[in-house]
């Protein structure tokens, strides 16, 4: 009754797993950008709003 071959259902586990590899490749592009950020300009970047600016 169900003749359903192995590559047209879809595969649950890869999904899942390329959902997180995308995300997790999301997250490192962010992380790269606020390190060159705080490389950049460490002053500025790592200021609180409580903290007096040396400028």
């Amino acid at each position: 009754m169900d003749d359903s071959s192995p590559s047209s259902s879809v595969d649950v586990d890869k999904g899942f797993a390329i959902a997180f590899v995308v995300l997790l490749l999301l997250f490192l592009v962010a992380m790269i950008f606020r390190c060159a950020k705080l490389v950049k300009n460490p002053y500025e970047a790592s200021s609180t709003a409580t903290e007096p600016s040396l400028s």
